[in-house]
Parts: C-alpha cells; structure tokens; sequence
C-alpha cells in the first residue's frame, strides 16, 4: 500500500463518494473479485430465505467481505473504503454490481 492512497476526504453525498469509490476500484481482478463476491452474497441470502438458518446470514457476510478484501489486498494494494466509510462503501458494491450488469462497467 502506498502512503497517503489510502487517504480520503469526508463526502456528505453518496453522489460524491461514488467517483471516489470507482477510483478505488481500478483493478479488473478488484472489480471481478467483488462481483463475485456479490453474488456469492445473493446465493447465500436465497439460501437463509428458503431454509429459515440464520448461519446463512454469516455466510453472505464473509463472503461478500472474503472476496471484495482479497481484491483490495493482493490486487489494488490499497485499503478497502469500508474502514473509512462503511455505508457509502455497502452501497457502492451494490451501485458498482448493477453497473457492472449493465454494462456501464466493464468486468
């Protein structure tokens, strides 16, 4: 990680914390990473809806984190924005996965 990358300003919008959080994610294997781990995170929340096991909520957590982390750590070498800004960064996985499914990102 390199010094000072890590380093964010405060955003009072999620509008202005999306170009940032793109930013972030500039490594394909990152965003393949995440995208995956997205999904693992859908399966896993389909799985605690039909059998009622809450271990499944567990599951979708570190799965999701598992996946977007590893992509952070050995790929884009930089700290996930989810240390720094937790909501926005929730919300920018799920934006960065729709756009991704829609093409407006490429994978």
């Amino acid at each position: 990680m390199t010094p000072g990358h890590d380093e964010s300003p405060a955003f009072h919008r999620f509008a202005d914390f999306y170009p940032f959080y793109l930013g972030e994610h500039r490594n394909a294997v990152c965003r393949r990473l995440h995208f995956v781990g997205s999904w693992g995170v859908i399966a896993f929340l389909a799985a605690l809806v039909l059998t009622g096991n809450p271990w499944w909520l567990l599951a979708a957590i570190v799965c999701g984190y598992a996946f977007a982390w590893v992509g952070h750590f050995f790929f884009e070498k930089n700290r996930p924005a989810t240390f720094r800004h937790p909501i926005y960064s929730l919300m920018g996985d799920w934006v960065m996965f729709r756009d991704i499914c829609l093409g407006r990102i490429k994978l």
